[in-house]
């Protein structure tokens, strides 16, 4: 029975939060990759690993993850364009300006307002019959209980070893009780990680709904990733550039060597096999992509300058005479 559920007009929250676009600092029109873009760089700007102990940093760094996991998303970042805050909620808003949706067509008591703005009347019964299926006195047999989301963080090293996380799942009776969750090698920001029956209740005597992890993968500090492989630069001093030489690449697991050919130029790229994430469900793992950057000599000693000197002359006396 649902004698119980209040008749009160369901309201959907009033926009509090800032701007996604503001968030990052582009325009509503950017491309994605001005949002890829903008999202590394405010999420460097803001890394807890940069700012220690600055809560506030802390708090920006969360919102630009949140804008980057709506904007980054074709799907997603269509219904924020159209209700702003309220995005999570557009098939119901819709459906509540009588625009036929997944359940049907729903009309509140008056005009729904502007986007952002309270949703005007909409009976919570209405809303939830057209949403539950049937009328609260005509329900055929029991249903099914809601999915619940529970948003995680998880640091690109979680994301490539695997992790744990205690959620804390409030009974019916109002207990709580504790349940560790593995999160699986090669989670990407947006992965759902499924908890079987241990979503809402359903109604009638129908089976729990399922709850979900909802991903979150934050940046790391040397490494970018796309899709399973892993990017990083490589300093290279001049003369080995130059000469041929060794550089330490840092991985997720520790540090190995590379070595440079002679005559290498700034800005190549060497391919470390298997080095990069793992892949999710699959075998094997990506691949670190690490391109050189090639640091030039500073405060240079009289005979260094000198031998620069020499060497910039035998270039030029190298080079055949027009």
């Amino acid at each position: 029975s649902h004698s119980m559920m209040p008749s009160r007009a369901h309201r959907f929250p009033a926009m509090a939060k800032r701007n996604y676009y503001e968030v990052l600092g582009i325009p509503r029109g950017a491309s994605e990759k001005e949002v890829k873009a903008a999202y590394r760089r405010m999420a460097r700007k803001h890394h807890p690993d940069l700012n220690p102990g600055n809560k506030d940093a802390e708090a920006r760094f969360k919102e630009v993850n949140e804008a980057h996991e709506v904007l980054s998303d074709a799907g997603k970042r269509k219904k924020y364009d159209a209700y702003g805050e309220n995005w999570k909620h557009a098939e119901a808003y819709a459906q509540a300006q009588g625009a036929p949706g997944r359940y049907g067509s729903v009309r509140g008591s008056r005009r729904a307002g502007p986007i952002g703005a309270e949703m005007d009347e909409l009976p919570l019964e209405s809303f939830f019959d057209s949403v539950f299926g049937g009328t609260r006195r005509g329900r055929r047999g029991p249903l099914r209980g809601q999915d619940a989301e529970h948003p995680v963080e998880v640091t690109l090293e979680e994301a490539y070893a695997g992790a744990t996380r205690l959620l804390h799942m409030t009974e019916a009776a109002g207990s709580v009780r504790r349940l560790e969750v593995n999160i699986p090698a090669g989670v990407r920001t947006g992965s759902r990680v499924r908890i079987a029956g241990e979503g809402a209740p359903g109604a009638g005597g129908g089976p729990k709904g399922d709850s979900y992890l909802l991903v979150t993968v934050l940046p790391h500090p040397r490494l970018e990733r796309h899709g399973d492989d892993l990017h990083t630069d490589v300093p290279l001093a001049l003369a080995d550039a130059v000469l041929g030489g060794e550089a330490e690449v840092g991985t997720l697991t520790g540090k190995v060597v590379l070595t440079v050919p002679p005559d290498t130029q700034n800005g190549r790229i060497f391919r470390l096999a298997g080095q990069g994430m793992p892949r999710l469900g699959q075998p094997g793992r990506g691949d670190l992509l690490a391109k050189v950057r090639v640091v030039l000599p500073t405060d240079l000693t009289e005979q260094e300058r000198e031998l620069f000197r020499a060497l910039k002359r035998l270039r030029a006396e190298a080079k055949p005479h027009a």
